[in-house]
């Protein structure tokens, strides 16, 4: 096992772990950020997503021994004082079914618009297109992106 100093949602911290232990791991078992979700394992479903220096990645494909000085947000760093505007929109449109897939949606729709503050549906839909939602709640997540990029402008 090594030591790693990670910067996590603004905190510097410091775990141990094997080399090849996958970044998804380290935040749910070592820091106990349960928000974060393991869903398929193989970086193909988005449940695990998370910011990476700004950028979405799956986080259960991410060895811990690549992270080194990198800049890692979960969904739990993600609101400041208040709630993201990704978030307010999934809450005013009442997106989440089951939730399960709703951290990693909202990582990537934030990051996404980050990039792209101006989508149009097929933006948005081409953006959201690697994240699965179970429940198919996929209409309401496309209405809850284009309503955090208005409330963002």
């Amino acid at each position: 096992m090594a030591s790693y100093n990670l910067k996590v949602n603004g905190k510097s911290v410091n775990v141990n772990a094997d080399d090849d232990t996958p970044l998804l791991w380290v935040l749910r078992d070592e820091l106990n950020l349960l928000g974060t979700k393991f869903g398929c394992g193989i970086g193909q479903c988005g449940a695990c997503t998370v910011h990476l220096d700004g950028v979405a990645v799956r986080s259960c494909s991410l060895p811990i021994s690549s992270l080194v000085d990198a800049n890692i947000i979960t969904i739990e760093g993600l609101k400041d004082k208040a709630l993201h505007p990704v978030q307010e929109a999934w809450k005013e449109l009442d997106v989440p079914q089951c939730g399960y897939c709703q951290s990693g949606q909202i990582m990537t729709a934030s990051s996404f618009l980050k990039q792209n503050p101006n989508p149009n549906n097929d933006d948005i839909r081409n953006a959201m297109h690697g994240n699965l939602c179970r429940c198919a709640s996929y209409n309401r997540i496309e209405k809850a992106v284009a309503l955090a990029a208005k409330k963002m402008s």
